[in-house]
């Protein structure tokens, strides 16, 4: 019987508003770079997943001022690259620092606030584990998830990232729960999937756009409400 689940935030729960590919084409228009905007989203999967890795390696944050910038000029290249454009490492770090420097804002996706309410009214404990560089607190509140949510976990407060086991012993020590009679929702296969059932975890991998259909050893769900499904 699951009595508890756990939610990665970035891409599981939230998003940018105006959304990344749309921030990416502006970003690109300003150097005369014309990009695909509905090629980008694959190159954001592929690009995330190779985040996922290389912050198993060795967590982002934590990087030196001279290793950072090369970290993110790849990361950037593989989203271009993957949507058909390829650019210098160089320009693709301009790109990515001028993404940045966009307004935007973060926003819950619409499944969210029904899927929490009705595991909530389950009596089921939620949790948020993610790789993020600070505490979540300041976000749960702007997003209205405070009181909702029972307690969130980042990197910086629990030392490493998923996929290592670490952070998910300690989404489990908070919930008093045995991993057994726990659920892991992330959209990342190695850090969240991986990285839950490492520990024993049941993992549940969320695949909104269908990038993930190759996966076929953990179930996989295109919204969120159908977590229900699975308790």
């Amino acid at each position: 019987m699951i009595k508890a689940v756990f939610f990665d935030f970035y891409n599981t729960l939230i998003r940018f508003e105006p959304p990344r590919e749309e921030l990416q084409v502006r970003a690109c228009k300003e150097f005369g770079i014309d990009v695909d905007r509905k090629a980008i989203p694959r190159g954001y999967w592929v690009a995330d997943d190779y985040m996922s890795r290389e912050n198993a390696r060795s967590p982002v944050f934590k990087r030196s001022k001279e290793d950072e910038p090369a970290f993110w000029s790849e990361y950037e290249y593989i989203i271009l690259k993957t949507a058909g454009v390829e650019v210098p490492k160089e320009l693709a770090l301009r790109i990515f620092t001028r993404v940045r420097q966009l307004d935007r804002k973060l926003v819950l996706y619409e499944d969210v606030l029904p899927t929490l309410n009705q595991l909530k009214s389950k009596g089921i404990i939620l949790g948020l584990i993610s790789n993020l560089s600070r505490g979540l607190d300041g976000h749960c509140n702007e997003l209205g998830l405070t009181g909702i949510v029972d307690f969130a976990l980042t990197s910086s407060e629990i030392g490493v990232e998923k996929p290592h086991p670490p952070i998910f012993l300690a989404a489990l020590s908070r919930a008093r729960v045995d991993a057994s009679e726990s659920l892991h929702v992330g959209d990342q296969y190695y850090a969240d999937v991986i990285g839950a059932r490492g520990v024993g975890i049941n993992p549940l991998l969320l695949d909104r756009d269908g990038f993930w259909a190759e996966i076929k050893d953990c179930p996989r769900i295109k919204s969120l409400i159908e977590t229900v499904n699975h308790l």
